[in-house]
């Protein structure tokens, strides 16, 4: 019997694959004293509204009528309120293909290439000749980020406040599980008509001066698997029986002492 137990941990130790720190700890330096040296943090990514983007456009003035006119959804039914992994749809107005929305008194106008400030002023300015006091604020609407594979909740998160990191996007998703691989994460992008996939190694530091430290909309992040985990899946399916075979006889053989 205490050999049967000594051979099932032995087995049990060997479907846990080696790992060792620099597999698994996130920001690592390469020099020691980086630590200790503030590293500037270069340009914030701010997203330019694009046709097909859904706008949440919400007008404010002293006049009510006219603002039940620009704003006849709810604001409970804003982006803010959208159930994070729950796909709807976005409430609003969208661009469209050719980068120009229509509202209420001022007609068509240009979207596509501006910051959602940039359309909020451009709107208020246009708005002054119609209503008294008016404020204006323009938020995407439709800003959702996909997170795959091995972390704690994969899904379909929807930004609220336009901006997120990929360490962020990891925290929201529940973090890497301990079968995902850091030094491999995968981002894939959608820029106007090119998709883009690229490789980000998180035990590093040289990310944070990449192009995808800051992800866009409709980013998909996907966490591979590392080999440890297919090894001891395929190892856990090939001696179940031989467990299953061995407990049965031992099982067996008590009776037949008793």
């Amino acid at each position: 019997m205490k050999r049967f137990f000594i051979g099932c941990s032995i087995v049990a130790m060997s479907l846990t694959a080696c790992r060792t720190t620099k597999d698994i700890t996130y920001f690592q330096s390469a020099e020691p004293t980086l630590d200790q040296i503030a590293l500037s943090l270069g340009e914030t990514y701010t997203p330019r509204i694009q046709p097909g983007d859904v706008l949440s456009i919400v007008v404010s003035s002293l006049n009510k009528e006219a603002n039940e006119m620009f704003n006849p959804i709810p604001l409970n039914n804003n982006v803010q309120q959208r159930q994070v992994g729950v796909l709807q749809p976005a409430n609003g107005f969208r661009v469209d293909s050719t980068g120009y929305i229509s509202l209420p008194l001022l007609g068509s106008l240009k979207a596509q290439g501006l910051t959602t400030n940039e359309f909020s002023a451009r709107i208020t300015e246009g708005l002054d000749a119609y209503l008294e006091a008016p404020t204006v604020v323009v938020r995407l609407a439709n800003f959702q980020i996909s997170v795959m594979g091995e972390v704690g909740r994969p899904s379909v998160y929807n930004i609220p406040n336009e901006k997120i990191t990929l360490p962020e996007a990891i925290a929201l998703a529940g973090d890497i599980g301990i079968y995902g691989r850091k030094t491999n994460v995968l981002i894939i992008r959608e820029e106007g008509d090119h998709r883009t996939f690229a490789r980000i190694d998180m035990t590093g530091r040289d990310f944070f001066f990449s192009p995808y430290y800051y992800l866009h909309p409709g980013d998909i992040v996907y966490v591979e698997a590392t080999s440890g985990k297919i090894t001891a899946s395929d190892r856990i399916y090939q001696l179940a029986p031989i467990f299953l075979s061995s407990i049965s006889v031992i099982l067996v053989l008590i009776n037949i002492l008793k």
